[in-house]
């Protein structure tokens, strides 16, 4: 996404102000904001030719000539969606917020159109047996198995190649031979492939040890065995943004408790809730890491993601969350896996 910050106003900013910024910047347009950073619209040329026909002046606030309802996306949207609604609006900028309606960035359709290859590097973690799915992972590794028409790690790695990440670390250990002769150095795919061999079961975030060398920026972590369309490019903008070093995916988790929930104080009932429906946050099993987080984790040992999240906690370092609102499926189960496949032409 494009720096936004050059072109930012205020609702008490003049209409010179404004032409100033609009005219310095290839963008054409300015975004205006309340001091919370939530966005309240924009402004274009056209909105102060229309203000300065209405017997605006130069020095007048641009308040009455804002756009108030401007077109946005999302920041867990992806490159297809926004490109949809721009195409279908004309649009050649559309700012995107989060889920407070803060403005994070701007992103402008051209350079959306072109790709932008990324140096960050991708791991994902391939290694597991896959004993829930068994008997299907008898004889082949679990992000080996196909859904749609390709295995799910061919999804996983095209959809990294389409925010422009191309360079992949395969952490392996099970069956590995068939993920590698599969893949090979991935120059069939459009990408580069580094292999990592786990020689014992080392957790979510051991591996990570095995490859310090090769993490010196920002790098996602991934399971492999997880599809999902989120914006990786929007991801990573907003790990950088926040000044993060550990950034999650995190996924909304409802669960109906299935009674009556009775409160009471002491021997009194207070009140009774039919079938409350509690929400949390998990883990999405998608990450976005600085490499001063590998100072945490033991060379060679079991390490898991969680405790890795933990120590970063308790050192004062900033870690934050990512909300996955898109389509998000963990294949651990064989009524997932089934799922997933049903699924598949649809999404992706």
């Amino acid at each position: 996404m494009k720096n936004y910050k050059d072109i930012l106003l205020k609702p008490t900013s003049t209409i010179k102000e404004a032409l100033q910024i609009i005219d310095s910047g290839a963008m054409k347009i300015a975004l205006v904001i309340e001091e919370n950073k939530k966005l309240i619209g924009t402004l274009t040329d056209g909105d102060i030719r229309r203000g300065l026909l209405n017997n605006l002046s130069l020095d007048d606030s641009i308040e009455s000539i804002i756009f108030k309802n401007p077109t946005v996306c999302n920041i867990e949207d992806t490159k297809e969606h926004i490109l949809e609604v721009a195409i279908e609006r004309k649009l050649y900028q559309v700012p995107i917020v989060d889920h407070e309606g803060k403005l994070v960035g701007i992103e402008v359709i051209n350079e959306l159109l072109k790709p932008s290859v990324k140096t960050n590097k991708v791991v994902l973690m391939v290694g597991g047996l896959g004993t829930r799915l068994r008997p299907l992972t008898e004889h082949i590794p679990k992000p080996m198995l196909k859904v749609g028409d390709k295995p799910i790690l061919e999804t996983i790695m095209l959809n990294f190649k389409k925010y422009g990440f191309t360079n992949i670390i395969l952490s392996v250990s099970y069956k590995s031979e068939i993920i590698e002769a599969y893949f090979k150095d991935g120059q069939e795919f459009g990408i580069n492939i580094e292999y990592v061999h786990e020689n014992k079961r080392m957790g979510t975030a051991g591996a990570l040890s095995l490859m310090r060398d090769k993490l010196n920026e920002p790098f996602f972590v991934m399971n492999g065995d997880l599809l999902t369309n989120i914006n990786f490019e929007h991801m990573m903008d907003y790990h950088l943004s926040n000044n993060a070093v550990a950034t999650m995916g995190v996924r909304e988790y409802d669960f109906q408790v299935p009674y009556g929930v009775v409160n009471v104080d002491g021997a009194n009932i207070l009140s009774i809730v039919e079938k409350p429906v509690h929400s949390f946050f998990v883990s999405g099993g998608v990450y976005m890491l600085n490499s001063k987080v590998l100072d945490f984790i033991p060379n060679n040992e079991f390490y898991d993601m969680p405790t890795l999240f933990e120590k970063v906690i308790e050192s004062k370092m900033k870690s934050i969350s990512f909300p996955i609102r898109e389509y998000w499926l963990d294949i651990g189960r064989l009524e997932e896996f089934e799922k997933a496949n049903s699924e598949y032409h649809e999404v992706f």
